[in-house]
């Protein structure tokens, strides 16, 4: 009794001026968070116009040029999906709660977010984008050789190393969070 006693104690007492300061920094993540919020909003922007360019030249379109329209439309979806991770999750983590629980739109993820989780939750959705990338690379790597050619053999490889990086960046990721779970149980 006596020890919550003094944790209601310190959990009501005034901060002093220092830790007062430092604590209260975190709002200053605020402008930046409302800046990603705009970034989203710019890329709503650049989804419809390339769904509106899609429908329009839908029958002028080869299979293949529409299937990499439709491969940007999903990659801005995924950007978009980072976004939220990032906007939600680390104001939630890092500036203050949203007050979400019992709220039908709750994301399921952020009931049980943090830094760790968060990180990984990142690195995947990175992967997702830089896969996405790398398949328009690779259907666009059948016309290596052509003088209209949009990509190089050299930028198919340097675009595969780079998404075994980040690969190899997630796993090490998870790695480090997965011990670091496991020493606090």
């Amino acid at each position: 009794m006596v020890s919550a006693e003094i944790d209601t104690r310190e959990a009501s007492s005034p901060l002093r001026p220092l830790p007062l300061l430092i604590f209260g920094s975190r709002w200053l993540q605020l402008p930046l968070y409302v800046g990603l919020i705009v970034a989203q909003c710019v890329y709503v922007f650049l989804f419809v116009k390339e769904l509106y360019h899609l429908v329009v030249h839908a029958w002028e379109f080869t299979e293949q040029q529409i299937m990499l329209v439709v491969l940007g439309l999903i990659d801005v979806v995924m950007i978009s999906n980072l976004l939220i991770m990032v906007i939600v999750g680390g104001y939630e983590t890092f500036v203050s709660r949203l007050g979400l629980q019992g709220h039908p739109d709750q994301p399921e993820w952020l009931s049980h977010v943090n830094a760790g989780i968060l990180k990984v939750k990142l690195a995947m959705a990175i992967i997702g984008i830089s896969s996405i990338h790398l398949l328009r690379t690779f259907i666009e790597a059948g016309a290596i050789g052509q003088p209209d050619a949009a990509v190089t053999e050299q930028a198919v490889l340097w675009q595969t190393v780079i998404h075994m990086a980040f690969i190899a960046s997630a796993l090490g990721i998870a790695w480090v969070d997965r011990m670091t779970q496991q020493q606090k149980h």
